[in-house]
């Protein structure tokens, strides 16, 4: 079994002044963490880099082109395919630019994760899972942090929406 936690959207220092303590210990003890865009900085970058054992991560819309991060990245967990993508653009046809990216990216059946509305989504559309773990440190317009813990094994994928300590 793998632990996965999945975070997005930290906006570190723009809008928050830091990750919370809950989150940054959640994902230590993952085995591997994703992060689906809006650092906000080189700063954030490494310290998220730090404290996660192994990183996927792709650049949102806020992040400065010096981080020379991927717009798409595929990760591939036990035995289930991850598609991370930010999903930068407009909250119209969020959905279906997201589902369009891990159509084009996955060779076959694939989970999306994706970031940039700050709001949680755990949805099926067009056949295509769909995670969004909102935001880490409930940058707004959300009212507070969120992430995503996951478990795969053998092919299958469990998540548990976090909130704050556990």
């Amino acid at each position: 079994m793998v632990r996965l936690a999945i975070i997005s959207d930290t906006h570190v220092p723009s809008r928050e002044p830091a990750i919370p303590d809950w989150v940054r210990e959640t994902c230590e003890n993952a085995d591997h963490v994703v992060h689906a865009g809006d650092f906000d900085s080189s700063e954030t970058l490494e310290t998220v880099r730090e404290f996660s054992p192994e990183l996927t991560a792709v650049a949102g819309n806020v992040d400065p082109p010096t981080l020379d991060l991927p717009e798409v990245a595929t990760l591939e967990l036990g035995g289930v395919t991850f598609v991370v993508t930010h999903g930068s653009g407009p909250l119209d046809g969020y959905r279906n630019r997201v589902v369009g990216t891990v159509e084009r990216t996955a060779q076959r059946d694939a989970v999306g994760i994706c970031g940039h509305t700050h709001e949680v989504m755990d949805e099926t559309v067009r056949g295509v899972r769909l995670l969004n773990p909102g935001t880490a440190t409930g940058a707004a317009p959300a009212i507070e942090a969120t992430m995503y813990v996951a478990e795969v094994a053998d092919g299958g994928l469990s998540v548990e929406l976090r909130d704050g300590p556990q």
